[in-house]
């Protein structure tokens, strides 16, 4: 559930809701050790390294591009080949060498945070109600995509965790 005080803006909230299900998120991706990155329980199943460059990748799409628009610091931000790798339509690979090193994910993923984090403090209430393109089928404003990109980041978070389970970690909770 939500919880806001009668004091809060609709920015101040949905910030303070992607900065709780990161938390989270990073919760679990710190207790996964290197070597459990790539690994699949399963053929044919995820793997954590995949939910955190996928993660990244729609958190730059749905809290900065759609913000703010695409800039020209932001092929530094994301490299090119992240939306091939994690983007929308790729698929998991067993093959541990096509990808960057959990390390090298997390020099993307903690970024994109931090800039997303720098974008909304700045982003006004009214923009929030402005229209985002493309067409969304979850979302038309600013505001729903932020809201999706929290939610979308939990139903990650939750995989990530099922992961863990099913390659024998216990649960942190």
């Amino acid at each position: 559930m939500i919880e806001m005080e009668a004091s809060m803006s609709k920015r101040d909230l949905v910030l303070g809701e992607i900065q709780k299900v990161r938390r989270y998120t990073a919760d679990l991706i710190d207790n996964v050790q290197d070597a459990e990155w790539f690994r699949q329980p399963a053929d044919g199943v995820t793997h954590v390294a995949w939910q955190v460059g996928h993660l990244a990748v729609c958190q730059y799409a749905l809290c900065l591009r759609r913000i703010r628009g695409e800039h020209e610091t932001d092929a530094e931000l994301l490299p090119a080949d992240y939306f091939s790798l994690f983007g929308k339509g790729s698929e998991p690979s067993p093959e541990a060498d096509i990808y960057p090193s959990p390390a090298e994910i997390r020099t993307v993923f903690d970024p994109v945070f931090r800039a997303t984090e720098s974008e909304l403090a700045e982003l006004s209430e009214s923009g929030l109600d402005e229209e985002t393109t493309p067409a969304h089928p979850m979302f038309t404003t600013k505001l729903g995509a932020l809201q999706w990109a929290a939610q979308h980041e939990m139903l990650h978070a939750g995989q990530i965790g099922l992961i863990r389970r099913q390659l024998g970690s216990t649960p942190l909770r």
